[in-house]
């Protein structure tokens, strides 16, 4: 098993990180989806019993990210902030620390739907918030994964998942990545989500990630590549 697996989408060789991102070698980039930051908050103001620390681990994440796969800019691929509730207090005391940390990053927030209702990050965050979509190589880098006339489609949004079955009643559900043919989705990043179950088909490729691996799901729709050869596996 393997914490990264590098596959050549559009010409362009990405890496799909096993922690739930994309870093893009050739961009210095790390592209994340629906961080759903300060999640656990607004449900904690709506009186439901949910953990605490969920910002701080998500950010530990991101931390431990970038000081493996040096990068320059960092792309959220929409729903950065959950909800008008998630500017908590010590959710944006939190963000502001580490953004502290990383003052010469480049952050870029491409705006999803909860971004939409909950507002943009505060200015002290230095996060440069644009529309869908963001033209980037032969990307167009969205929230909502909608076909581009042009570009392939990196997205979020649907926070995909896969479901595996084993002997009897037993099955495990993960995170995936599903690569098709002009739009492919990347799994939510935010512990605090839940997930749309999706499934291989002609033309469309599941890649799991659990355990601090990340592996192409092998059948219908699989390139058959070994996720542990270190070479890429071609996905065009």
């Amino acid at each position: 098993m393997t914490e990264y697996l590098p596959i050549i989408l559009a010409g362009v060789e990405l890496w799909l990180l096993a922690d739930k991102a994309i870093h893009w070698p050739a961009q210095q980039a790390l592209l994340i989806a629906d961080a759903h930051f300060g999640k656990a908050a607004a449900y904690r103001k709506l009186g439901q019993p949910v953990p605490h620390g969920t910002t701080e681990s998500n950010l530990a994440r991101l931390d431990a990210l970038l000081a493996r796969y040096p990068s320059r800019r960092i792309i959220f691929l929409g729903d950065f902030l959950h909800a008008p509730e998630s500017h908590a207090p010590a959710t944006l005391a939190a963000l502001a620390r580490w953004r502290r940390a990383h003052a010469t990053l480049e952050m870029t927030l491409i705006r999803g739907n909860h971004d939409r209702r909950a507002g943009d990050p505060p200015a002290e965050l230095d996060i440069e918030v644009v529309t869908e979509p963001l033209l980037l190589g032969p990307f167009a880098l969205q929230h909502e994964p909608h076909a581009h006339p042009s570009h392939h489609v990196l997205a979020g949004h649907l926070h995909p998942v896969h479901r595996l079955h084993g002997r009897g009643r037993q099955s495990l559900r993960l995170a995936c990545f599903q690569v098709g043919e002009r739009i492919s989705l990347l799994p939510a990043f935010g512990n605090f989500t839940g997930g749309m179950d999706v499934a291989a088909a002609p033309g469309i490729r599941l890649y799991l990630v659990g355990d601090g691996g990340v592996w192409a799901l092998p059948g219908e729709g699989s390139t058959g590549g070994n996720a542990g050869d270190g070479n890429a596996v071609f996905v065009e």
